[in-house]
């Protein structure tokens, strides 16, 4: 008996996936049976709460299909998804410190956060802009030469607002709010004149606003903005099998599908329609997926 309690053991040892042990990632979710997400609370249409709080979305998701492909991986049909809430502030610093082990959300892939984090391969493009009301008349960039704007803490929208209000010498002052909800309250309540970020999420807030009929999306593009969930640094053999999962889902007929559900059908909680088609350069990124940072990647 002894005999063969050692062969079954042998043979469970010799069946545990050998990418498990050369990742941290992987043998960490393993050890514990569970893999934790990191999800946003108000980015319409890729990471928020519906209307009965559960957390939903394109990014979401997208990294389900990524926890399917490590569930096989690891064989472990029954692993347990935690989702863990995070702001742009905290995103990274959660991820680099091993708290969550996916960022599904709407965070901007670039060189400078490929020093901290890894990222999946791209999931959407964007641009940075700014929401303001029709009523304020403003147009260009010029116009809010000495007013009040608004951006959230922790993102690379800020950070852009921050540098060109110098070089321009716009005499700007920028307020730091905590989320996107937040930011856009400001301009709502007149606390800020314009909220810059990243196009897609102010045409969701606008969508979902109760008077969507007041605002305008600035037509000047700043920045270009990719996406995609952010993951461990340095960690191969996860990197490995999310790089894989990614790539199948994109090349799929599924992403069409995908894509449809959250921007070309109504999404909750107000059944609102986004209406924005897949433009040619994310097919483009789709059908030839990268994790570049490198913004003239995506021009």
């Amino acid at each position: 008996m002894r005999s063969i309690s050692l062969a079954v053991a042998l043979v469970a040892f010799a069946a545990t996936p050998a990418l498990a042990q050369d990742s941290p990632t992987l043998k960490k979710i393993k050890d514990s049976g569970t893999i934790t997400i990191g999800h946003r609370d108000s980015s319409i249409p890729f990471s928020y709460y519906d209307d009965k709080q559960q957390v939903v979305g394109y990014s979401i998701d997208i990294c389900m299909k990524v926890v399917d492909a490590i569930k096989a991986e690891l064989k472990m049909p029954n692993l347990q998804v935690k989702l863990n809430p995070v702001t742009s502030a905290t995103r990274i610093p959660l991820i680099a410190n091993g708290t969550i082990d996916l960022e599904c959300g709407s965070t901007t892939n670039n060189i400078e956060r490929q020093k901290q984090v890894g990222f999946t391969n791209t999931y959407f493009v964007t641009a940075n802009r700014y929401v303001a009301k029709k009523s304020s008349n403003i147009a260009k960039l010029a116009d809010l030469k000495g007013k009040t704007v608004v951006s959230t803490a922790g993102t690379t929208n800020i950070k852009w607002l921050t540098e060109e209000n110098g070089k321009r010498n716009l005499g700007l002052s920028i307020l730091s709010a905590k989320d996107h909800a937040e930011a856009f309250l400001m301009v709502e309540t007149g606390r800020a004149v314009a909220f810059f970020m990243d196009d897609i999420l102010l045409y969701g807030l606008v969508a979902n606003a109760k008077a969507p009929a007041d605002y305008m999306v600035g037509s000047e593009a700043y920045t270009v903005e990719p996406y995609g969930a952010m993951m461990p640094r340095d960690d191969a053999g996860f990197r490995k099998v999310v790089d894989t999962a990614t790539a199948n889902l994109y090349r799929s007929g599924e992403m069409a599908a995908l894509y449809d559900k959250w921007f070309l059908k109504p999404v909750p909680p107000k059944g609102i329609t986004m209406n924005v088609p897949m433009s040619p350069l994310l097919k483009k990124v789709l059908a030839n997926p990268t994790s570049s940072g490198d913004p003239a990647i995506y021009q």
